[in-house]
């Protein structure tokens, strides 16, 4: 029995898995043998496909983990049993052994990858790795980067927040996602076609849409280059800290609304933060800290405006106001800002601005 334990080990270590521990075990004891672990969802026999309620039992052994039962070796009776030498249930019990055994090498691998992938998406959002050893890196992971990829950032509030990462990885193979301080971080390569780059943020959007019942969600824009990888992880920080805060232009980046602008300020935030919070204090921000501190709806008021193309009735529809109450909202804005909302060059900056605003508002003191 020691060497059927022995040759047991060997499977597992072997890589044979359960697979292999069944069918020594069916070799000595004479009988199909099925081996169950129903809470893991796995489960093994030899013959292969074995029903277990096609045959008569000739034993069953549980296994135990602790004292917490997890599954059970099952002998079932058979005209071609073992010499009435074999001890089926000794033989029940070392592939009880054995599988104990399976799972601690299973759990011991799942942790190391665990912690190559987390030290690898840690690597990514520092910026100290490059591009050359990002992509060896996550090839061993079964990971591509070669052809580049989108990152996501998600703030988790489910219960299940390792669900969220199993959610993506088994929706986008080959990804690398890891739940890293109540978020979860993942890289999601691109396949390979001549239209990868839309292709991918288009699965990626929808892939957005079933984490939703998680919690808030965003992802970059396309990097084809690896080595920028470490830009695509912060630009979907970036747009996480202001989707998780603003419902309405969640929606509008989600559906790709000005998503270009979006995406250029969101890259030029990343290179060049001092030029984009410089050009919204050019624009806006008066107009801002006037609402702010007077409780007035100003810059609601200009954004409806450029929204109905300029109409000013159908901009005081909208916001349920007189149009005097919108020709005089638009003055105080032409007075704060220095621009005028009826030029069309004045116009652009002014919309340009407010996405700047929507994009520092996390960063701005309240």
């Amino acid at each position: 029995m020691r060497d059927l334990h022995a040759r047991m080990l060997g499977a597992v270590l072997g890589g044979e898995g359960l697979e292999g521990v069944a069918e020594l075990a069916a070799v000595e004891a004479g009988g199909p043998v099925a081996i169950t672990l129903p809470a893991r969802g796995l489960s093994a026999s030899s013959p292969p496909g074995l029903a277990l309620n096609g045959g008569e039992p000739a034993l069953e052994v549980p296994i135990l983990s602790g004292e917490e039962r997890i599954g059970s070796v099952v002998v079932l009776a058979s005209g071609n049993g073992a010499g009435p030498e074999v001890d089926r249930e000794e033989v029940a019990r070392a592939a009880a052994l054995a599988t104990l055994t399976e799972i601690a090498v299973v759990d011991a691998r799942d942790e190391v990858e665990h912690d190559l992938r987390a030290s690898l998406l840690e690597d990514l959002r520092a910026g100290t790795v490059d591009g050359a050893e990002a992509v060896r890196r996550a090839a061993r992971l079964g990971c591509e980067l070669a052809g580049g990829a989108v990152a996501l950032a998600a703030e988790i509030r489910s219960r299940k927040p390792r669900g969220a990462a199993a959610l993506i990885e088994s929706e986008w193979p080959g990804s690398l996602a890891e739940l890293i301080e109540a978020r979860v971080y993942a890289v999601l390569p691109a396949r390979e076609g001549d239209e990868a780059p839309q292709r991918t943020v288009e699965r990626a959007r929808r892939l957005l849409a079933r984490m939703r019942g998680h919690g808030p969600a965003a992802v970059s824009s396309f990097y084809a280059d690896p080595a920028e990888l470490h830009q695509a992880i912060r630009e979907a920080e970036l747009v996480l800290e202001v989707v998780r805060r603003d419902d309405r232009l969640a929606e509008q980046i989600e559906a790709g609304a000005g998503d270009g602008v979006y995406r250029l300020l969101f890259r030029a935030l990343i290179s060049d933060p001092d030029e984009v919070r410089s050009f919204y204090e050019d624009t806006v921000a008066a107009v801002v800290e006037y609402d702010r501190q007077y409780r007035s709806e100003l810059l609601a008021t200009l954004e409806t405006y450029l929204a109905c193309d300029c109409n000013m009735n159908a901009t005081a529809r909208e916001i349920y106001a007189h149009r005097h109450t919108v020709a005089y909202r638009l003055d105080r804005v032409r007075e704060l800002s220095g621009l005028d909302p009826s030029s069309s060059t004045d116009r652009e900056r002014l919309g340009l601005g407010i996405k700047a605003f929507r994009i520092l508002a996390p960063t701005l003191p309240r």
